[in-house]
Protein backbone atom coordinates (compact mmCIF):
# COMPACT_ATOMS: atom_id res chain seq x y z
CA UNK A 1 0.00 0.00 0.00
CA UNK A 2 1.27 3.48 -0.78
CA UNK A 3 2.42 5.71 2.03
CA UNK A 4 0.11 8.62 2.83
CA UNK A 5 2.86 11.05 1.82
CA UNK A 6 3.17 9.48 -1.61
CA UNK A 7 -0.57 9.37 -2.16
CA UNK A 8 -0.94 12.95 -0.92
CA UNK A 9 1.57 14.12 -3.49
CA UNK A 10 -0.35 12.35 -6.22
CA UNK A 11 -3.66 13.80 -5.14
CA UNK A 12 -2.30 17.34 -4.91
CA UNK A 13 -1.80 17.15 -8.65
CA UNK A 14 -5.17 15.53 -9.26
CA UNK A 15 -7.01 18.72 -10.16
CA UNK A 16 -4.62 19.31 -13.01
CA UNK A 17 -3.63 15.90 -14.31
CA UNK A 18 -5.12 12.39 -14.23
CA UNK A 19 -3.66 9.78 -11.90
CA UNK A 20 -4.79 6.37 -13.14
CA UNK A 21 -2.31 4.66 -10.80
CA UNK A 22 -4.75 5.37 -7.95
CA UNK A 23 -7.34 3.00 -9.41
CA UNK A 24 -7.25 0.39 -6.64
CA UNK A 25 -6.96 2.81 -3.73
CA UNK A 26 -10.22 4.68 -3.12
CA UNK A 27 -13.17 3.57 -0.97
CA UNK A 28 -16.09 2.26 -3.00
CA UNK A 29 -18.65 4.96 -2.09
CA UNK A 30 -17.50 8.31 -3.46
CA UNK A 31 -20.00 11.09 -3.88
CA UNK A 32 -21.73 14.32 -2.94
CA UNK A 33 -24.66 15.64 -0.95
CA UNK A 34 -27.34 17.03 -3.27
CA UNK A 35 -28.97 19.63 -1.09
CA UNK A 36 -32.51 20.98 -1.53
CA UNK A 37 -34.99 18.48 -0.09
CA UNK A 38 -34.26 19.70 3.44
CA UNK A 39 -34.91 23.40 2.68
CA UNK A 40 -37.66 25.47 4.28
CA UNK A 41 -40.31 24.76 6.86
CA UNK A 42 -42.38 21.58 6.99
CA UNK A 43 -45.30 23.26 5.19
CA UNK A 44 -43.15 24.54 2.35
CA UNK A 45 -44.33 24.23 -1.23
CA UNK A 46 -42.39 21.90 -3.50
CA UNK A 47 -40.68 23.85 -6.25
CA UNK A 48 -41.01 27.10 -4.32
CA UNK A 49 -39.56 26.47 -0.88
CA UNK A 50 -37.67 23.24 -1.45
CA UNK A 51 -36.58 20.98 -4.29
CA UNK A 52 -34.93 17.70 -5.19
CA UNK A 53 -32.06 17.36 -7.68
CA UNK A 54 -32.80 17.47 -11.38
CA UNK A 55 -31.71 14.71 -13.72
CA UNK A 56 -29.21 17.10 -15.30
CA UNK A 57 -27.51 17.56 -11.93
CA UNK A 58 -27.63 13.85 -11.15
CA UNK A 59 -26.19 12.87 -14.52
CA UNK A 60 -23.40 15.45 -14.19
CA UNK A 61 -22.10 13.86 -11.01
CA UNK A 62 -22.48 10.36 -12.41
CA UNK A 63 -20.35 11.40 -15.37
CA UNK A 64 -17.75 12.74 -12.94
CA UNK A 65 -17.34 9.28 -11.45
CA UNK A 66 -19.45 9.60 -8.32
CA UNK A 67 -20.89 6.37 -6.98
CA UNK A 68 -23.24 7.68 -4.26
CA UNK A 69 -25.56 10.60 -3.60
CA UNK A 70 -26.48 11.56 -0.05
CA UNK A 71 -30.06 12.79 -0.30
CA UNK A 72 -31.27 15.12 2.48
CA UNK A 73 -34.98 15.52 3.26
CA UNK A 74 -37.19 16.66 6.17
CA UNK A 75 -38.70 14.04 8.46
CA UNK A 76 -41.74 16.24 9.18
CA UNK A 77 -42.64 16.53 5.49
CA UNK A 78 -42.35 12.81 4.91
CA UNK A 79 -44.24 11.90 8.10
CA UNK A 80 -46.51 14.86 8.96
CA UNK A 81 -47.77 13.21 12.16
CA UNK A 82 -45.62 11.08 14.44
CA UNK A 83 -46.80 7.49 14.29
CA UNK A 84 -48.79 8.27 11.17
CA UNK A 85 -48.52 7.27 7.53
CA UNK A 86 -45.88 8.69 5.24
CA UNK A 87 -47.07 11.49 2.98
CA UNK A 88 -47.71 9.92 -0.42
CA UNK A 89 -46.69 12.96 -2.48
CA UNK A 90 -43.43 13.50 -0.63
CA UNK A 91 -42.62 9.80 -0.71
CA UNK A 92 -43.20 9.77 -4.46
CA UNK A 93 -40.82 12.71 -4.92
CA UNK A 94 -38.14 10.85 -2.98
CA UNK A 95 -38.80 7.62 -4.89
CA UNK A 96 -38.65 9.44 -8.23
CA UNK A 97 -35.33 11.02 -7.25
CA UNK A 98 -33.92 7.68 -6.16
CA UNK A 99 -35.04 6.25 -9.48
CA UNK A 100 -33.05 8.90 -11.33
CA UNK A 101 -29.97 8.33 -9.17
CA UNK A 102 -30.15 4.58 -9.74
CA UNK A 103 -30.78 5.11 -13.46
CA UNK A 104 -27.41 6.83 -13.61
CA UNK A 105 -25.67 4.01 -11.79
CA UNK A 106 -25.18 5.57 -8.38
CA UNK A 107 -26.22 4.44 -4.91
CA UNK A 108 -28.26 6.73 -2.67
CA UNK A 109 -27.97 7.41 1.05
CA UNK A 110 -31.32 8.44 2.56
CA UNK A 111 -30.71 11.30 5.00
CA UNK A 112 -33.44 12.61 7.34
CA UNK A 113 -31.76 15.98 7.81
CA UNK A 114 -33.22 16.83 11.21
CA UNK A 115 -30.29 17.15 13.63
CA UNK A 116 -31.95 14.81 16.13
CA UNK A 117 -35.27 16.65 16.29
CA UNK A 118 -38.83 16.38 15.01
CA UNK A 119 -40.00 19.98 14.64
CA UNK A 120 -38.52 21.44 17.86
CA UNK A 121 -38.79 18.28 19.95
CA UNK A 122 -35.64 16.29 20.54
CA UNK A 123 -35.70 12.58 19.82
CA UNK A 124 -36.24 10.69 23.06
CA UNK A 125 -38.62 13.36 24.39
CA UNK A 126 -42.39 12.93 24.06
CA UNK A 127 -43.95 12.92 21.54
CA UNK A 128 -40.73 12.28 19.55
CA UNK A 129 -39.95 9.20 21.60
CA UNK A 130 -37.53 6.45 20.65
CA UNK A 131 -40.59 4.42 19.68
CA UNK A 132 -41.78 7.20 17.36
CA UNK A 133 -38.33 7.35 15.75
CA UNK A 134 -38.41 3.59 15.33
CA UNK A 135 -41.89 3.80 13.80
CA UNK A 136 -40.67 6.33 11.25
CA UNK A 137 -37.80 4.10 10.23
CA UNK A 138 -40.00 1.01 10.04
CA UNK A 139 -42.32 2.82 7.62
CA UNK A 140 -39.46 4.19 5.53
CA UNK A 141 -37.54 0.91 5.52
CA UNK A 142 -40.56 -1.00 4.22
CA UNK A 143 -40.61 1.27 1.16
CA UNK A 144 -36.97 0.56 0.27
CA UNK A 145 -36.29 -2.78 1.91
CA UNK A 146 -33.56 -4.72 0.13
CA UNK A 147 -33.49 -2.39 -2.87
CA UNK A 148 -30.08 -2.52 -4.46
CA UNK A 149 -28.11 0.66 -3.97
CA UNK A 150 -30.24 2.19 -1.18
CA UNK A 151 -28.53 2.91 2.16
CA UNK A 152 -30.20 4.15 5.35
CA UNK A 153 -28.60 7.06 7.23
CA UNK A 154 -30.39 7.18 10.59
CA UNK A 155 -30.19 10.93 11.19
CA UNK A 156 -28.16 13.98 10.22
CA UNK A 157 -25.99 15.40 13.00
CA UNK A 158 -27.81 14.73 16.28
CA UNK A 159 -26.73 17.29 18.87
CA UNK A 160 -27.48 18.43 22.42
CA UNK A 161 -28.56 14.89 23.25
CA UNK A 162 -26.59 12.66 25.60
CA UNK A 163 -24.59 9.99 23.81
CA UNK A 164 -26.28 7.31 25.91
CA UNK A 165 -29.74 8.63 25.02
CA UNK A 166 -28.86 8.86 21.35
CA UNK A 167 -27.59 5.26 21.42
CA UNK A 168 -31.00 4.14 22.71
CA UNK A 169 -32.75 5.98 19.87
CA UNK A 170 -30.37 4.63 17.24
CA UNK A 171 -30.83 1.06 18.47
CA UNK A 172 -34.62 1.51 18.43
CA UNK A 173 -34.43 2.57 14.78
CA UNK A 174 -32.12 -0.32 13.88
CA UNK A 175 -34.46 -2.82 15.54
CA UNK A 176 -37.38 -1.43 13.56
CA UNK A 177 -35.50 -1.56 10.27
CA UNK A 178 -34.50 -5.17 10.77
CA UNK A 179 -37.95 -6.14 12.11
CA UNK A 180 -39.55 -5.31 8.74
CA UNK A 181 -37.03 -7.48 6.94
CA UNK A 182 -34.81 -4.74 5.51
CA UNK A 183 -31.21 -5.87 5.08
CA UNK A 184 -29.94 -2.52 3.81
CA UNK A 185 -26.67 -1.04 5.05
CA UNK A 186 -27.31 1.35 7.96
CA UNK A 187 -25.12 4.37 8.71
CA UNK A 188 -25.12 5.33 12.38
CA UNK A 189 -24.00 8.80 13.52
CA UNK A 190 -23.03 9.87 17.00
CA UNK A 191 -24.16 12.86 19.02
CA UNK A 192 -22.36 16.24 19.10
CA UNK A 193 -22.95 16.72 15.35
CA UNK A 194 -21.21 13.36 14.83
CA UNK A 195 -17.94 15.25 14.61
CA UNK A 196 -14.83 13.25 13.80
CA UNK A 197 -12.75 15.68 15.87
CA UNK A 198 -14.77 15.01 19.02
CA UNK A 199 -15.46 11.32 18.42
CA UNK A 200 -13.46 10.16 21.44
CA UNK A 201 -14.22 13.15 23.67
CA UNK A 202 -16.94 13.26 26.33
CA UNK A 203 -18.89 16.18 24.89
CA UNK A 204 -22.30 15.30 26.32
CA UNK A 205 -23.21 12.13 28.19
CA UNK A 206 -20.15 10.13 27.20
CA UNK A 207 -17.80 9.92 24.23
CA UNK A 208 -19.21 8.62 20.95
CA UNK A 209 -16.12 6.47 20.59
CA UNK A 210 -17.06 4.62 23.79
CA UNK A 211 -20.85 4.80 23.97
CA UNK A 212 -21.58 4.09 20.31
CA UNK A 213 -19.78 0.78 20.54
CA UNK A 214 -23.11 -0.24 22.06
CA UNK A 215 -24.81 -0.25 18.64
CA UNK A 216 -26.72 -3.50 18.25
CA UNK A 217 -27.59 -4.74 14.79
CA UNK A 218 -28.71 -8.37 14.45
CA UNK A 219 -27.26 -8.41 10.94
CA UNK A 220 -24.03 -6.64 11.90
CA UNK A 221 -24.39 -4.63 8.69
CA UNK A 222 -23.76 -1.04 9.64
CA UNK A 223 -21.07 1.62 9.63
CA UNK A 224 -20.47 4.80 11.61
CA UNK A 225 -21.10 8.13 9.89
CA UNK A 226 -18.90 11.05 10.93
CA UNK A 227 -18.64 14.63 9.65
CA UNK A 228 -15.63 16.93 9.54
CA UNK A 229 -15.02 20.44 8.20
CA UNK A 230 -11.75 22.29 7.87
CA UNK A 231 -12.46 25.78 9.23
CA UNK A 232 -11.26 26.92 12.63
CA UNK A 233 -14.31 25.72 14.58
CA UNK A 234 -15.15 22.72 12.36
CA UNK A 235 -18.57 24.22 11.61
CA UNK A 236 -18.27 24.40 7.83
CA UNK A 237 -19.37 28.05 7.87
CA UNK A 238 -16.11 29.85 7.04
CA UNK A 239 -14.19 30.11 3.75
CA UNK A 240 -10.73 29.74 5.29
CA UNK A 241 -9.19 26.59 6.72
CA UNK A 242 -7.26 27.36 9.88
CA UNK A 243 -8.53 24.01 11.13
CA UNK A 244 -7.21 21.95 8.22
CA UNK A 245 -4.49 20.32 10.28
CA UNK A 246 -6.94 19.49 13.06
CA UNK A 247 -9.38 18.05 10.52
CA UNK A 248 -6.72 15.79 9.05
CA UNK A 249 -5.75 14.68 12.56
CA UNK A 250 -9.42 13.99 13.33
CA UNK A 251 -9.80 11.70 10.30
CA UNK A 252 -6.56 9.96 11.26
CA UNK A 253 -7.94 9.51 14.77
CA UNK A 254 -11.22 8.00 13.59
CA UNK A 255 -9.27 5.75 11.22
CA UNK A 256 -7.28 4.39 14.14
CA UNK A 257 -10.47 3.95 16.19
CA UNK A 258 -12.17 2.03 13.36
CA UNK A 259 -9.20 -0.29 13.01
CA UNK A 260 -8.85 -0.84 16.75
CA UNK A 261 -12.53 -1.72 17.10
CA UNK A 262 -12.91 -3.62 13.81
CA UNK A 263 -15.57 -1.19 12.56
CA UNK A 264 -16.26 0.65 9.32
CA UNK A 265 -16.81 4.35 8.71
CA UNK A 266 -18.31 6.77 6.22
CA UNK A 267 -17.48 10.50 6.01
CA UNK A 268 -20.96 11.86 5.34
CA UNK A 269 -20.11 15.56 5.21
CA UNK A 270 -16.90 17.46 4.63
CA UNK A 271 -16.08 20.43 2.44
CA UNK A 272 -14.02 23.54 1.99
CA UNK A 273 -13.34 26.47 -0.30
CA UNK A 274 -10.69 26.67 -3.00
CA UNK A 275 -8.31 28.35 -0.56
CA UNK A 276 -4.82 26.82 -0.76
CA UNK A 277 -4.86 25.51 2.82
CA UNK A 278 -8.33 24.07 2.25
CA UNK A 279 -7.28 22.22 -0.87
CA UNK A 280 -4.23 20.82 0.87
CA UNK A 281 -6.38 19.61 3.77
CA UNK A 282 -8.96 18.04 1.46
CA UNK A 283 -6.20 16.26 -0.37
CA UNK A 284 -4.78 14.79 2.82
CA UNK A 285 -8.22 13.62 3.95
CA UNK A 286 -8.78 11.86 0.63
CA UNK A 287 -5.36 10.28 0.93
CA UNK A 288 -6.04 8.98 4.44
CA UNK A 289 -9.30 7.36 3.41
CA UNK A 290 -7.73 5.92 0.26
CA UNK A 291 -4.85 4.48 2.24
CA UNK A 292 -7.36 2.92 4.65
CA UNK A 293 -10.18 1.73 2.43
CA UNK A 294 -10.32 -1.43 4.54
CA UNK A 295 -12.22 0.61 7.16
CA UNK A 296 -13.53 3.60 5.18
CA UNK A 297 -16.55 2.69 3.03
CA UNK A 298 -16.52 6.12 1.47
CA UNK A 299 -17.45 9.77 1.60
CA UNK A 300 -19.93 12.37 0.36
CA UNK A 301 -18.82 15.97 -0.13
CA UNK A 302 -20.95 18.90 1.10
CA UNK A 303 -22.42 20.14 -1.12
CA UNK A 304 -24.17 20.64 -4.44
CA UNK A 305 -27.78 20.91 -5.58
CA UNK A 306 -29.81 22.88 -8.10
CA UNK A 307 -30.58 25.69 -5.65
CA UNK A 308 -27.24 25.66 -3.83
CA UNK A 309 -26.06 29.31 -3.85
CA UNK A 310 -23.44 30.09 -6.49
CA UNK A 311 -21.58 32.32 -4.01
CA UNK A 312 -21.31 29.53 -1.43
CA UNK A 313 -17.54 28.85 -1.30
CA UNK A 314 -17.94 25.08 -0.82
CA UNK A 315 -20.35 24.76 -3.75
CA UNK A 316 -19.50 22.25 -6.51
CA UNK A 317 -22.82 22.48 -8.37
CA UNK A 318 -22.11 22.85 -12.11
CA UNK A 319 -22.46 26.45 -13.27
CA UNK A 320 -21.39 28.40 -16.32
CA UNK A 321 -17.64 28.76 -16.40
CA UNK A 322 -14.81 26.52 -15.27
CA UNK A 323 -15.23 23.90 -12.57
CA UNK A 324 -14.07 24.84 -9.13
CA UNK A 325 -10.79 23.30 -7.96
CA UNK A 326 -12.66 21.28 -5.31
CA UNK A 327 -14.75 19.69 -8.04
CA UNK A 328 -11.71 18.92 -10.15
CA UNK A 329 -10.08 17.17 -7.21
CA UNK A 330 -13.32 15.43 -6.25
CA UNK A 331 -13.79 14.07 -9.76
CA UNK A 332 -10.23 12.89 -10.06
CA UNK A 333 -10.36 11.00 -6.78
CA UNK A 334 -13.81 9.58 -7.60
CA UNK A 335 -12.74 8.28 -10.98
CA UNK A 336 -9.64 6.71 -9.46
CA UNK A 337 -11.72 4.43 -7.27
CA UNK A 338 -12.39 0.74 -7.26
CA UNK A 339 -15.70 -1.13 -7.52
CA UNK A 340 -18.91 -0.66 -5.59
CA UNK A 341 -19.93 -1.91 -2.16
CA UNK A 342 -22.99 -4.01 -1.46
CA UNK A 343 -25.83 -1.93 -0.04
CA UNK A 344 -27.91 -4.97 0.92
CA UNK A 345 -26.63 -7.92 2.92
CA UNK A 346 -27.41 -11.19 1.13
CA UNK A 347 -29.83 -13.47 2.92
CA UNK A 348 -28.18 -16.23 4.92
CA UNK A 349 -25.01 -14.26 5.59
Amino acid sequence: MRTTRHLTALLLAAALAPSPALAAEAPCYRGVNLSGGEYGERGGIYGTNYTYPSEDTISYFAEKGMTIIRLPFRWERLQPALGGRLDEDELKRIKDTIGLIRKHGMAVLLDPHNFGYYDKTQIGTAPATDAAFGDFWARLAVEFANQDGVLFGLMNEPHDIKATDWLDAANAAIRSIRAVGARNLILVPGTAWSGAGSWEKDVIGGANGTVMLGVRDPLDFYAYEVHQYLDADSSGTHPTCEGAGAAVAAINGVTAWLKQNHKRGFLGEFGASADKDCMSGLTEIYATMSDNSDVWLGWSYWAAGDWWPANEPFNVQPRKGPERPQMQLLAEVAKAGAGTCSAVKPAGK
